[in-house]
């Protein structure tokens, strides 16, 4: 991406030539809604990424321009310890340096340039991938689970969402041709393999209700009260055995979150032995509890869920993220990609008004610097 340093330049002329860091957004195959449980789940860093980049600027300020937004955001690097959000876009690129002094290293002054392909609000984690990619900015190099660490504390200490660590950590762990199964507990991981055959395709419903924020702070909530009426530390630790001490809401959430890490280990298990039909299966099965038990889908999801359902070579469909909006994820034999392709953006325009924003999504490796 050598234009992005002209763009740099544009942007701030008198600079020396920037570094350039890349962190890929990710996709969550299956185990929705366990992270933040310290559960179970299985994503895969994404051909999408973050670029950020970033020079010195030498006089006291970091300054931050998103082409996204065409936005830009200043702060005085003696403020940034005492900073707090401010509900900004920019809260993400404060927090990291605001992480980084908590954690004893120097904020420098900077320009930094944010350019990126993932889309926003689409559930395929741009704001994990832009802080990781401002951890490294900011930061320098370092180990990756640190820098997962680092990202995953500016947004749940700084930014203020409650929000487990495996949108980082795939974001820094990513490796081409697998997905990674991860204990959000330990967090140990292993590769998985995805057979040959399957290609994996997102779906961009274009909305995002305004009810997905406040909805995914109760949802959290909500667990915590499961798990204590369970008398266990985490819904990581719950059994279906347990069940019985709940009721209406929070029985249904747990009931998906025990039955979630379920499926993403027999997801993995057939992943290891190429079936890709049950594979299939279990992400579909995946979307029934996430629409039913845990309530964070809507109405444009399902259609696409369906819609994808429906179209031959297509072995499964959930809706992916964090729900009321965003992306589905589709798992397709290759050969029914442009047919999938087709029927989706054939029907949600007929239905919605809205053309949705297809990708085919491929393994890719995780953050790194960009070497010209």
């Amino acid at each position: 991406m050598p234009d992005i340093v002209e763009r740099f330049r544009t942007v701030y002329p008198a600079s020396d030539t920037p570094h350039v860091w890349r962190a890929p957004g990710r996709v969550n195959l299956i185990g929705e809604h366990t992270d933040y449980n310290l559960g179970l789940v299985l994503p895969m860093a994404i051909d999408l990424a973050c670029f950020v980049a970033v020079a010195p600027s030498r006089d006291g300020w970091l300054r931050v321009f998103s082409e996204q937004l065409l936005e830009g955001a200043q702060r005085r690097v003696e403020d940034i310890p005492g900073s707090v959000a401010r509900g900004r876009w920019d809260d993400r690129v404060l927090g990291v340096a605001w992480q980084l002094h908590r954690r004893g290293a120097a904020i420098q002054a900077s320009n930094i340039l944010v350019s990126s392909t993932i889309p926003l609000g689409a559930g395929l984690s741009s704001s994990a991938a832009l802080g990781v990619a401002m951890v490294l900015a900011l930061g320098g190099e370092r180990p990756a689970i640190e820098i997962a660490k680092l990202a995953h504390g500016a947004e749940t200490g700084f930014v203020g969402v409650p929000s487990g660590i495996m949108d980082q950590f795939a974001s820094v762990h990513g490796q081409a041709g697998a997905a990674i199964l991860l204990d959000c507990r330990s967090l140990e991981s292993d590769l998985v393999k995805l057979p040959d055959e399957l290609a994996i395709v997102t779906a961009n419903s274009m909305v995002k209700h305004e009810l997905g924020e406040s909805a995914y702070r109760v949802r959290v909530a909500e667990c915590n009260e499961a798990a204590r009426r369970m008398d266990v530390a985490s819904l990581r630790d719950a059994s279906s055995s347990r069940l019985d001490r709940l009721t209406g809401a929070l029985l249904k959430r747990a009931r998906h979150v025990i039955t979630e890490n379920e499926r993403v280990e027999a997801f993995a298990r057939a992943a290891g032995r190429g079936d890709a039909r049950e594979m299939g299966r279990l992400v579909t099965e995946s979307h029934v509890s996430l629409r039913e038990d845990y309530e964070v889908s809507c109405a444009e999801l399902d259609f696409l869920v369906e819609t994808a359902l429906a179209v031959p070579g297509v072995l499964g469909a959930r809706m992916t993220g964090g729900g009321f909006g965003g992306c589905t994820v589709n798992l397709v034999r290759r050969s029914s990609v442009d047919s999938l392709r087709e029927a989706l953006r054939a029907r949600y325009r007929e239905v919605w008004g809205r053309t949705p924003e297809i990708h085919e999504c491929v393994a890719s490796e995780g953050a790194s610097k960009v070497v010209f």
